[in-house]
């Protein structure tokens, strides 16, 4: 081999070389698929979950935060003390953290942040999280003491919530279009229609994550969504929507799949104070009308867990409480008859636009003509739907996913849209929150999950499962959902 031939090889390998490198490196961008898009993107005044998909603890962060597994952990604060009546709780907050306009987060910023959520005019979609604290003081600039009225054995719990996030005064203003936290990652830019783009922020009190740039991308069409997976045009698509092609990207080795659970109890939501849903006879007939397995089944491909009342199957205190509301159309049709509905009623059934609402929808409504009851289905985009269902509670039923962590204490909220008044179940939600004992807090949940269901308040379809689908060399990605959140500080490409 000549001088010449070998150094032509050497700088071959040497290029080739340099090219992977190259290559590798590139690697620091991502591009993750959502079947819906932000409404805008404040976490702390909308109800919607693809705000927290985008912003939770990329954009914004709060005192504490949930992980991958559940677990609450340190946030803001790095550290905190509960006095002995458990009704004072003393943060330390994490030095030189900043937000990402170059203003010192502070305990000023924390206590903005709480009388902001529990203000008499806040727009907060959780406030209710937040009703037991009687004060927040800044002891000095990192100690912050927030006093509850009562104990309050989920306060901490209540803390990670997306609702949760500590805001700026200064930035507050211009939130929804232009969110300034003191997350992992900044706020690029959004094409309204098209995607979301986050990027890397230098300057981040914590380890510095792999991924330099993120791109949310918004398809709302299952056909698309495959197609666009299939093409690799997108990296990531975070709770697919059409279940029914899992198989084929199981199959192919460019793929991932996780499927996993989630906090989502999809029920058929029941205007309580519409008639004639607020005659319990009707509304235990809506429940022994709907088939559940048909619906899990036909909508999600047999991705989904039953369930009876509203609460996590995966969670240690769920009770199986299905029995209560076996498929029976004759028995729905009697209940019917004895409620004065012998020739059925028509009522509206509107859904958002998750798969899981528009193919569910469409089964139940079926299900639902079998026993007499006429549903006209309104199809609804997300504004719509939190503006008119949500706020507005004009609606009979509604399909949707109620995807917050361990959110049993919304029935105790009469104003709360489906408009459930019992004054039993508000005190067992009371007793709850003063309650710390491990044993006694699992009795009170099994109450608050029977009264609902023998109450028939919904009816309550299957725990949503997570299924998301991924290329072979992300890492990181949270194969469970306990909250709305796709964590980019956990991702990375493998090398």
């Amino acid at each position: 081999m000549t001088k010449f031939m070998f150094r032509t090889i050497a700088s071959t390998l040497a290029v080739g070389a340099s090219l992977l490198a190259t290559q590798a490196l590139a690697r620091s961008d991502i591009t993750i698929a959502m079947q819906l898009e932000p409404p805008h993107l404040d976490p702390t005044s909308a109800a919607a979950q693809a705000i927290d998909s985008v912003v939770y603890t990329n954009i914004f962060e709060g005192l504490t935060r949930f992980m991958g597994d559940g677990s609450v952990v340190p946030g803001l604060a790095e550290s905190w003390e509960i006095s002995e009546d458990g009704t004072v709780y003393t943060f330390k907050l994490r030095d030189g953290v900043t937000f990402h306009d170059g203003t010192t987060m502070d305990a000023e910023d924390v206590k903005f942040s709480l009388d902001r959520a529990t203000a008499e005019d806040s727009a907060n979609a959780q406030k209710a999280l937040f009703a037991g604290i009687d004060s927040v003081e800044a002891v000095d600039p990192l100690t912050v003491k927030i006093t509850l009225a009562e104990p309050n054995g989920n306060f901490l719990f209540n803390l990670a919530w997306g609702d949760a996030v500590v805001v700026a005064p200064e930035s507050v203003e211009n939130i929804k279009t232009n969110p300034v936290g003191t997350g992992a990652y900044t706020f690029g830019n959004w094409v309204q229609g098209d995607s979301i783009t986050l990027i890397r922020n230098p300057d981040y009190w914590g380890d510095q994550p792999a991924l330099e740039t993120a791109t949310f991308k918004f398809i709302s069409d299952p056909t698309a969504a495959f197609a666009a997976m299939m093409a690799e045009d997108v990296d990531v698509f975070d709770n697919f929507p059409a279940p029914e092609n899992l198989s084929q990207f199981e199959a192919d080795p460019r793929f991932q799949v996780l499927v996993g659970s989630t906090e989502g109890e999809t029920i058929l939501s029941t205007n309580n104070k519409q008639p004639p849903f607020d005659d319990i006879l009707v509304r235990q007939a809506l429940a022994h009308a709907i088939d559940r397995q048909a619906i899990i089944d036909g909508a999600m491909f047999g991705y989904g867990t039953p369930i009876g009342t509203h609460f996590a199957p995966h969670n240690p205190a769920y009770v199986d409480l299905t029995g209560q509301s076996v498929y029976d159309p004759e028995k729905a049709k009697a209940l019917l008859a004895e409620a004065g509905f012998e020739n059925g009623f028509e009522t509206t059934l509107h859904l958002p636009p998750p798969s899981y609402a528009r193919r569910g929808g469409e089964i139940t409504a079926a299900q639902l003509a079998e026993v007499g009851i006429t549903a006209e289905i309104i199809n609804v985009e997300w504004a719509q739907w939190l503006e008119s269902v949500f706020k507005g509670k004009e609606f009979g039923l509604t399909i949707v996913s109620h995807t917050e962590p361990m959110d049993i204490g919304i029935y105790a909220r009469p104003d709360y849209y489906f408009q459930y008044d019992s004054t039993d179940f508000q005190a067992l939600m009371d007793a709850l929150n003063t309650t710390t004992d491990p044993e006694e807090r699992t009795r009170l949940l099994g109450e608050a999950q029977r009264l609902i269901s023998s109450d028939y308040v919904n009816g309550y379809l299957f725990q949503l499962a997570k299924l998301g689908v991924a290329k072979a060399g992300v890492k990181g990605l949270w194969e469970n959902a306990p909250t709305a959140a796709i964590d980019l500080t956990q991702i990375s490409w493998s090398e």
